[in-house]
């Protein structure tokens, strides 16, 4: 809701500056966020993780993709700096997974940086699997990298 916005794009920005995970690399907002979020609304759906003190410590999304088949939607997942594997992520796709059920997709695709440990981690422990590899993309900043799909079927 947009009362997240602000706290999700602090999350992200964090991530961001790290560097080394995501494919973002310029700081956000919660206008950009929002302005995401208004995009397909009808065919996406967002989650947020909260902790005890009701402040975002992970975001999920899923949204249709332009490189992808109307049968599959497009996956991010961000978790706060160290917040992970205290559960977050799992939390957050058992969401997706359904919300992704309820809209009618058949499949998700993941696609992550090939130098992101933890995300490739993240997506095959729940039974994502490699269905495409593009080599050298440039991203907004100038670097390079090497991207996995993977894809989890409904």
């Amino acid at each position: 809701m947009a009362l997240d916005q602000g706290s999700m794009a602090r999350l992200l920005n964090a991530i961001i500056e790290k560097g080394g995970t995501t494919a973002l690399t310029r700081p956000v907002t919660g206008t950009d966020i929002a302005e995401w979020m208004a995009v397909d609304a009808d065919r996406s759906a967002w989650h947020v993780a909260l902790d005890e003190a009701e402040q975002v410590v992970g975001f999920q999304w899923i949204t249709p993709h332009e490189n992808l088949p109307p049968e599959a939607v497009d996956v991010a997942t961000f978790v706060a700096l160290g917040q992970s594997g205290l559960g977050i992520g799992s939390a957050l796709f058992d969401a997706t997974r359904k919300a992704a059920r309820d809209l009618g997709y058949r499949w998700i695709n993941a696609t992550i940086r090939a130098d992101n440990e933890g995300g490739l981690t993240y997506y095959q422990s729940r039974g994502f699997r490699d269905w495409a590899y593009d080599e050298g993309i440039r991203l907004d900043s100038g670097l390079i990298v090497d991207k996995v799909s993977k894809r989890f079927d409904l």
